[in-house]
C-alpha cells in the first residue's frame, strides 16, 4: 500500500490529467476554454470565496464565470479549475484514496462549471 503522501507533484499532476480524461465527453467539451491548474495550497482568498472554516480542507475551488453565464467576447479570461495537491494529500491515506478523490474533486469543481451550487452535486 502506498501513502498519498509520497505522491511527488509531477505524479499528482498526471492523476489529475487522468482525471479529466476520464470525464465523459458530453462533459469535456465544456472544458474547452478552462484552465485546470494544480496548487499546492488554497489561498486565504479561496476559503473566503467558498465559506469554507479554516480548520476544514479545501480541495479545489472553480474560478470564473458558469460556462451558461459567460459572456462571448474576447477580453474574457478563461475559467479555472484549481486542485490542491497539500489538502488532499493530508485527507487521504493511500494513494488508491488520492486517486478517488482527485477525480471527485475534478468532478465537483466542473458541477460548479456548469452552476451547480454545493447542495446541488451529486456526491
Amino acid at each position: 500500500m502506498t501513502s498519498a503522501s509520497r505522491i511527488p507533484p509531477r505524479e499528482f499532476e498526471t492523476l489529475v490529467e487522468e482525471a479529466l480524461a476520464a470525464v465523459p465527453e458530453r462533459f469535456r467539451r465544456y472544458l474547452e476554454n478552462v484552465v485546470v491548474v494544480v496548487e499546492e495550497e488554497p489561498s486565504d482568498e479561496d476559503f473566503d470565496e467558498t465559506d469554507t472554516p479554516d480548520d476544514h480542507e479545501l480541495f479545489g475551488i472553480f474560478r470564473g464565470a458558469p460556462y451558461f453565464e459567460r459572456q462571448r467576447f474576447v477580453s474574457d479570461l478563461p475559467a479555472q479549475i484549481a486542485v490542491f495537491r497539500g489538502p488532499i494529500l493530508r485527507s487521504c491515506a493511500t494513494r488508491g484514496e488520492a486517486v478517488r478523490e482527485i477525480r471527485d474533486t475534478v468532478v465537483h469543481e466542473l458541477g460548479h462549471l456548469l452552476g451547480l451550487g454545493d447542495e446541488e452535486m451529486p456526491y
